[in-house]
């Protein structure tokens, strides 16, 4: 069974730079993907005490994002209007090169203050690729490439006359200057497959996965942070969740429900047949959403399998339960994007905090 992490549990949230929201249903959403919108909710979401936001990288229209702004671009310009939240860009191998990524990342890390993140999104939607003109490659060879571009971004970003010879990439005596500021970006990787995870556990930073239950997340903790400790690498655990904060239980149900009863099922349908391909594409098929089922397709991660779903009080214990799974951070994302994220702040991030406080209490008495 996973240990809890020591560190008190990290809060980030879904940018919302693509339009449709973060559930594939008719329910109203009062979020918005403008610029103006998402500098107040990041705005907001630093005071209320989140460390993270995570852009979201689209090329195509589809399963509700008929609009989409690009995820470099759009994370500079959050941090530009603010102070301390750091903004985690994803971006694609295949439409980018480490030598672009990597001058890219230096510049604006340069800019805010070491404030930027990346986050390598391996590739799920073939035919986003097609549309764009760019090579699909097999599931266990995204990964492969994805590893060359982590190992070619840090040699960049720590070497001058920097040489590589991989099956991807090919550097010769290149020399960035100036490089980023230390510490260096962080590098976060998704995924759920024995590809990802074996990735994460020699090269990532962090590693984030789909929704689940605690005991399922502690079984992908112990796996990686086993093989890490004998690469003799580190990796930290984000854990993807869909909140629904209210004051009553039954409140927050009936809100559930009401996502799932007006889901877009042509959209939904869509989207799985889409991510369960790269899922099960996967040798042992066990990928994000290969088991996934339509009502947790409803949310673009499994978000709902996390179960912050109830009162404030229902939803900290559980995050504590996630910690003590070993998530070292929790990824949310909301309905209501700007009142939401000002309410957990106030009502959840306090008793979480609490509780971690009791813990860790509970655990020097006992020593």
């Amino acid at each position: 069974m996973a240990h809890a992490a020591t560190d008190a549990v990290k809060f980030a949230y879904w940018v919302p730079n693509v339009s449709g929201g973060l559930v594939i249903s008719n329910i109203e959403q009062r979020t918005n993907h403008s610029a103006e919108y998402n500098r107040k909710l990041a705005q907001i979401a630093e005071k209320a005490g989140f460390d993270y936001a995570l852009s979201q990288i689209r090329f195509t229209a589809g399963y509700g994002a008929d609009e989409q702004h690009e995820s470099v671009a759009f994370s500079h310009d959050l941090l530009a209007a603010t102070t301390t939240l750091k903004v985690i860009a994803a971006i694609l191998p295949g439409p980018w090169n480490p030598a672009l990524a990597a001058k890219q990342l230096a510049t604006i890390s340069y800019l805010t203050n070491g404030r930027v993140a990346i986050n390598l999104v391996s590739g799920w939607f073939r035919g986003e690729f097609h549309a764009i003109g760019e090579h699909w490659l097999d599931h266990d060879e995204r990964y492969r490439r994805s590893e060359e571009f982590i190992r070619a971004l840090r040699g960049i970003w720590t070497q001058d006359s920097f040489t590589f010879r991989g099956d991807f990439y090919r550097f010769n005596e290149y020399s960035l200057k100036p490089k980023p500021p230390q510490p260096l970006p962080e590098i976060f990787q998704g995924g759920s497959s024995r590809a990802a995870r074996d990735m994460a556990s020699r090269v990532s930073d962090w590693y984030f996965t789909n929704g689940n239950t605690p005991a399922e997340i502690a079984k992908q903790v112990d796996d990686i942070r086993a093989k890490a400790k004998a690469n003799n690498h580190s990796v930290k655990v984000g854990v993807n969740a869909f909140a629904i904060v209210r004051e009553t239980e039954e409140e927050a149900k009936a809100v559930l429900a009401e996502i799932i009863a007006k889901a877009n099922p042509e959209a939904v349908n869509a989207f799985g047949h889409e991510v369960k391909n790269a899922g099960k594409a996967s040798p042992e098929g066990e990928g994000n959403w290969a088991k996934s089922s339509f009502d947790d397709l409803v949310q673009y991660n499994d978000g709902f399998r996390s179960n912050l779903i109830g009162t404030p009080r229902q939803v900290a214990e559980r995050i504590v339960d996630l910690k003590r799974a070993g998530a070292d951070l929790i990824l949310l994302g909301f309905l209501h994007f700007q009142e939401e994220v000002e309410y957990f702040g106030k009502h959840v991030i306090p008793l979480v905090r609490e509780l971690e406080n009791a813990e860790q209490a509970a655990s020097l008495a006992a020593e």
